[in-house]
């Protein structure tokens, strides 16, 4: 019988994780799975550590299927961005990863084991430094917050996210899973968007208007960055994921007084 016990995140020793998935498909756990919180049931059998390899393994997948960008300054622009807002933060910045793909779509994403991606056409929507900031410190937000872990176990909470949890379980096949992808928060070049939730998209917002600004980058720039994309005739890719730009604006608009008057205080 299953039991909900918040915060217990690693599978228990004598349950492997291919045994733990057959169990889960045969229904063992439907009564858990009725009375608990999805998120709960899943944190029961999925640890960090797991979900950081997940992570891992479809980057490595990502830089297989996708080129990377040849333009250096963009390479380099986003590494330099990313180490500033790592370093203000106390992070090791050597500790991550982040690479900018070829393509002309406005999308980024990050994945478990601290990774982020960006594309070519996030530097021609961004107007500015400032905006690109705005944009990896949601990113990097997205992963200080444990957004996509808390995806996997929600999934492994429902029915309906069994079978696809199952593949990310069984290790030998999650470099092949784009619906792994999708549920990490990367999947929208392979067409499986899974969006993360408000809350998770409001969270990461407010971790990155901190973060940028600690950087000593101006959070307005943020609001200017969504202003651009809901201007934009076609919706840029990463608009599929994320909430309506008008109410994204006006929640950021809201955030920013705090975050500037947080980063005076600390300076």
């Amino acid at each position: 019988m299953c039991h909900c016990h918040r915060h217990q995140r690693r599978l228990p020793p004598a349950l492997g994780r291919r045994r733990f998935t057959t169990l889960l498909l045969g229904g063992t756990c439907s009564a858990a799975l009725v009375a608990c919180d999805p998120a709960d049931v899943g944190q029961a059998f999925v640890s960090e550590a797991e979900v950081e390899q997940l992570g891992v393994e479809t980057w490595q997948r990502i830089k297989e299927d996708e080129p990377l960008s040849s333009n250096q300054a963009h390479q380099q622009q986003a590494r330099r961005i990313t180490t500033e807002i790592l370093t203000a933060i106390g992070e090791d910045p050597n500790a991550w990863e982040v690479a900018v793909f070829a393509g002309d779509q406005a999308n980024a994403f990050a994945l478990p084991g601290k990774k982020i991606g960006l594309y070519e056409g996030m530097f021609e929507m961004a107007g500015s430094e400032a905006q690109l900031a705005a944009v990896i410190g949601h990113e990097i937000g997205h992963v200080q917050a444990d957004h996509s872990e808390e995806r996997v176990a929600r999934q492994l909470g429902t029915e309906t996210g069994l079978r696809l949890v199952s593949t990310a379980l069984q290790i030998g096949d999650v470099g092949y899973a784009n619906q792994i992808a999708g549920l990490l928060g990367a999947g929208a070049q392979y067409g499986i968007l899974l969006p993360y939730s408000r809350e998770q998209e409001l969270e990461a917002d407010e971790i990155g208007l901190r973060y940028m600004a600690r950087a000593g980058y101006d959070p307005a720039a943020a609001v200017a960055l969504w202003e651009n994309m809901s201007r934009q005739p076609s919706p840029p890719a990463f608009l599929s994921t994320h909430p309506a730009p008008g109410d994204r604006i006006e929640a950021l608009q809201e955030m920013i007084p705090e975050v500037q008057e947080q980063s005076r205080g600390s300076g």
